[in-house]
């Protein structure tokens, strides 16, 4: 099989609070069978003659207060809007400190209550993200989101937190591509959980439109 390719973008040099290190190679297993994952910490690889070369973009960026430059905005939103797929992991949200890539993510990080233990369960069934995946429990950061009124996305799980559930994961189309965001994704260990990395697997080929 021809595998389709992925971009995956962090930090290693200078992480706030997520490095990738570690988490590079936990994505780049689970996804091992259909997708080859490239890393990178550069920003430049945002841009469009950068990023045209891949099927999907996932962003695990922990820059919390640099912005992408504008070239590097208009390549991020092209790709995406030309038919690729970018799927946002956890602090990956960052990105969205630009509003027009707030928009394409369909929201932006709000409020960052303690790591705890939180119950998800899917509120799409039959997505073919959550295909197969039932209530599961993480140790995780419970992120809570701003969201965009002007995306029409699809929430596919919550999270239960003090009695009250939150968006944990969502999808869309942007123009001719498509966008998933995944909550969970604090540390490594994270990746390691089973029920999850069928989940990022599930995300990944769905963005990407790969079959089988």
């Amino acid at each position: 099989m021809n595998k389709k390719k992925a971009l995956l973008i962090g930090d290693y040099t200078h992480p706030k609070f997520h490095p990738l290190q570690g988490v590079d190679a936990e994505i780049t297993h689970a996804l091992q069978d259909y997708l080859t994952v490239q890393c990178s910490e550069n920003n430049h690889m945002f841009e469009y003659n950068n990023l045209g070369a891949f099927d999907l973009c996932i962003s695990y960026r922990d820059s919390w207060t640099e912005k992408l430059s504008p070239k590097q905005t208009g390549g991020l939103l092209a790709f995406v809007s030309g038919g690729g797929g970018l799927l946002v992991l956890h602090n990956g949200i960052v990105l969205g400190n630009r509003y027009e890539i707030a928009q394409l993510i369909g929201a932006k990080h709000s409020v960052q209550p303690t790591r705890q233990t939180l119950e998800l369960r899917v509120t799409e069934p039959g997505h073919d993200i959550t295909e197969g995946v039932g209530t599961f429990q993480m140790e995780e950061e419970p992120y809570r989101f701003e969201f965009d009124p002007f995306t029409e996305k699809t929430i596919l799980m919550e999270y239960n937190m003090d009695g009250e559930w939150h968006p944990a994961a969502w999808a869309h189309s942007y123009g001719l591509g498509r966008v998933v965001y995944l909550m969970p994704g604090n540390d490594q260990p994270a990746f390691q959980h089973p029920v999850y990395r069928k989940l990022l697997l599930q995300a990944a080929k769905w963005a990407a439109r790969v079959s089988g």
